[in-house]
């Protein structure tokens, strides 16, 4: 029998093996924690590339039959859409038209595969000619009168067959006023998924480019939060939760992980976070330079998302992260971060 105090703990003890570590690993990443991220145009046959954004594209509705088919058969269960218009306008008319561009790609994708969570991005910016979030007057952006336009795109996608509406606008109380619009056209069961802490971030480049969304004029650091405050955003999705969201987005993710914990720590929702374009694209330059091992940093970042609390990732690495941790081919390396 050892005689005195132990000297040093032996934390290596767990980890003198790939079964003892995955044996205590605390945070475990899945497949069915990706949400993919779809931008729909008009068009037939439309594939084109998003120059800053590798491997993702803007597809044309005729086309989401395959992508849901290999979605699904990565085992991805759920698809964020976004809409890019044939025409805009100053009041974002085709976000709300039934025979918009995201009204038929709900319908199209419920049609092709039912089983596939259909979320949309309700928002005005791909839709109007200003490239801004809400009504604009005299270089304004208005909040009340903007809800309107809100609640009849939501109720819209609602109606075409989404199973998930997601408000991205930044607005107060565009959440309550959705909630009503939804529940008085008979929609009551129609979960709201929140964009209750969205920043004014600089990672959003890359995004405007594939949704064609760039503002003509200014900025939307009006609405979208200062990078600098954690409190208001606990005070944002708060407000959002009483006002009936029933899960939260926190966006970006990567410079904003300390926002997910906090919010992990303190509300009893699900918890989703956007892994945004520039993280993605910055990961792309890095690793077609050679610089890093894109597998195991995606995964590592991926995992991390997790861990700070996240229960749900919207991510562009959805589908390489699925066949890494589907398909048992990880490096030794990638093993140390994630097993399926």
């Amino acid at each position: 029998m050892t005689e005195g105090p132990l000297e040093f703990r032996r934390f290596r003890r767990l980890r003198r093996t790939e079964g003892l570590r995955r044996l205590v690993r605390e945070t475990r990443l899945s497949v069915e924690d990706f949400i993919y991220p779809l931008f729909v145009v008009h068009g037939r046959g439309v594939r084109r590339e998003v120059a800053s954004m590798p491997g993702v594209y803007q597809l044309s509705v005729d086309q989401l039959g395959y992508e849901a088919e290999e979605l699904l058969s990565l085992g991805i269960g759920a698809v964020l859409l976004f809409g890019i218009p044939a025409r805009k306008d100053e009041l974002a008319s085709e976000a709300y038209d039934p025979d918009g561009i995201v009204q038929r790609a709900v319908r199209e994708l419920k049609r092709v595969a039912p089983e596939l969570v259909v979320i949309t991005d309700v928002c005005n910016c791909e839709y109007t000619s200003h490239g801004h979030c809400g009504v604009v007057q005299d270089g304004q952006i208005l909040n009340d009168p903007t809800l309107e336009l809100l609640a009849r795109t939501a109720v819209s996608h609602a109606e075409a067959g989404a199973d998930m509406v997601a408000p991205s606008d930044m607005m107060d109380g565009r959440v309550l006023a959705i909630r009503h619009a939804l529940d008085r056209a008979g929609f009551v069961e129609l979960p709201i998924l929140s964009y209750a802490a969205k920043y004014a971030s600089a990672f959003y480049g890359p995004f405007r480019e594939a949704a064609e969304s760039a503002p003509a004029f200014g900025d939307r650091r009006s609405h979208q939060m200062d990078p600098g405050n954690r409190r208001e955003a606990l005070r944002e999705i708060a407000t959002d939760i009483e006002e009936g969201a029933d899960a939260i987005i926190v966006k970006p993710a990567l410079a904003y992980l300390d926002v997910i914990l906090a919010a992990r720590e303190r509300f009893d929702v699900p918890i989703a976070a956007y892994n945004v374009s520039a993280e993605y694209a910055m990961v792309k330059a890095a690793a077609r330079n050679g610089w890093i091992d894109e597998q195991r940093i995606v995964l590592e970042i991926l995992t991390g998302i997790r861990r700070a609390g996240a229960h749900m990732i919207i991510t562009y690495h959805a589908k390489e992260a699925a066949r890494w941790l589907q398909s048992g081919r990880l490096t030794a390396a990638a093993e140390e971060v994630v097993t399926r």
